[in-house]
């Protein structure tokens, strides 16, 4: 082996850990824990995942003389609060930093909502447009059963997230029943409805995000049918958002993907973007309104701004140009540290992350409690439910931010961590 050789093996656990997102989760829960006087040893014992795997598989690619070494995560945040819950993620960035992240953030999420739930997370790195719809089942179970020890329905239960979808959630639940001889539909959540999957589950976090807008628009004096909104990222969550804002008489102004943004003054007509991308892929080339970047799209002036994309969208840099009125956040950390700061102090109103996408989590939860019972809900009362829950949570929140003098995000994380850290010291430690 090389010197260079060596130098690289030496630098990939520094690596791994090395994540930005991780750092911005670790950040958050210290300033938190600062303010609310939590005890040092909880502090610590909160500040890493308690569990974390990680595993170099093969993948057979579709030549069968081809095959690919890919790295897989599994982190379990929390062990305190129930068996572990968290989405699997399929993209090209994932580490273990950033899987720690997620955990994280899922346990706050979980406690927030009051769900029997500790964070959890997993993920493979790899661009899933590269692999063909059998290689990425073949990777699939191969994934489910280097892990099928750390996950199970009393355990761990993984749900989808960026890259994967029900498809890969059916492969989990198909591999995890093989290995224990029966039919087990409550390893996963966001499966196939006809596997066992709860209805709503697929809209869910973008009609919770609209749920809580609802309210913070009654809160903050916005009226629905007379305000614009934009919305960054056009996936699952993005494009449900816009779609339940649509409804409620919302002018959607600006939407984007990863190729574009797209910005109408007069509005832009979901049905239509939605036949274009069928056709397209893309957003590129939409003729009914003008191209803009990404960046550009931030800035539009709007009511409601919702980053339903990436991370680390809204930084020091374009914060003081933001010109909306709401933050309603539907991706995981797309705001810094710094940011968060310029927020509050230019009086924007920010449903954070682990509030703002917390309705995905709450079906998924939903679902397992169907599958454990065997018994299926209605979609009138899994709405309803959801809008119970999100609701209960964004004025527990709302409360706590008044209460206290501190915005909605750090507001968000007090009652999380609070809610777990009473339940570390109610159990004590072992031995």
């Amino acid at each position: 082996m090389t010197t260079e050789n060596v130098q690289d093996e030496l630098t990939i656990p520094e690596a791994e850990w090395n994540s930005s997102m991780f750092n911005l989760a670790q950040q958050q829960f210290l300033g938190a824990s600062k303010l609310m006087g939590l005890d040092e040893n909880i502090r610590n014992r909160l500040l890493f995942p308690q569990r974390a795997q990680i595993a170099s598989f093969p993948c057979r690619k579709d030549k069968y003389s081809e095959v690919e070494t890919v790295f897989g995560y599994r982190v379990q945040h929390v062990l305190t609060m129930g068996p572990t819950k968290g989405g699997i993620r399929y993209h090209e960035d994932v580490n273990l930093g950033e899987v720690s992240a997620l955990a994280m953030w899922m346990t706050w999420k979980c406690a927030l909502m009051h769900l029997p739930f500790g964070g959890a997370k997993g993920g493979v790195r790899i661009n899933p447009a590269e692999f063909s719809r059998s290689e990425l089942q073949r990777l699939t179970r191969r994934y489910t059963m280097e892990f099928v020890n750390m996950i199970g329905p009393d355990k761990d239960i993984p749900a989808p997230d960026m890259g994967t979808n029900a498809q890969v959630m059916a492969w989990i639940m198909d591999t995890y029943s093989q290995q224990v001889g029966y039919t087990a539909p409550e390893i996963v959540t966001g499966k196939p409805i006809v596997l066992g999957g709860c209805k709503g589950r697929e809209e869910a976090t973008g009609r919770g995000l609209v749920y809580l807008i609802q309210e913070a628009a009654l809160h903050i004096g916005i009226d629905l049918k007379n305000a614009t909104a934009v919305i960054q990222g056009f996936g699952n969550v993005g494009r449900n958002a816009a779609t339940f804002l649509e409804q409620l008489g919302v002018k959607i102004i600006g939407i984007s993907d990863v190729s574009c943004g797209l910005y109408s003054e007069k509005g832009l007509a979901l049905s239509a973007i939605d036949d274009h991308l069928q056709k397209n892929g893309t957003l590129v080339g939409y003729k009914d309104a003008s191209q803009i970047s990404n960046n550009e799209l931030l800035e539009l002036e709007c009511d409601i701004l919702a980053p339903c994309a990436l991370q680390n969208q809204i930084t020091d840099q374009n914060a003081p140009y933001l010109k909306c009125k709401m933050l309603a956040e539907g991706a995981n950390g797309p705001t810094s540290l710094e940011a968060d700061k310029i927020l509050w102090d230019r009086g924007v109103f920010v449903l954070p992350d682990i509030l703002g996408n917390a309705g995905g989590v709450t079906v998924s939860y939903f679902e397992w409690v169907q599958n454990t019972q065997e018994f299926a809900w209605t979609l009138e009362v899994v709405n309803e439910r959801l809008h119970h829950i999100m609701v209960e949570a964004f004025q527990r929140t709302l409360m706590r931010s008044q209460r206290d003098n501190v915005d909605m995000r750090t507001a968000a994380l007090l009652e999380g961590i609070a809610r777990v850290a009473e339940a570390k010291l109610l159990r004590g430690v072992f031995p």
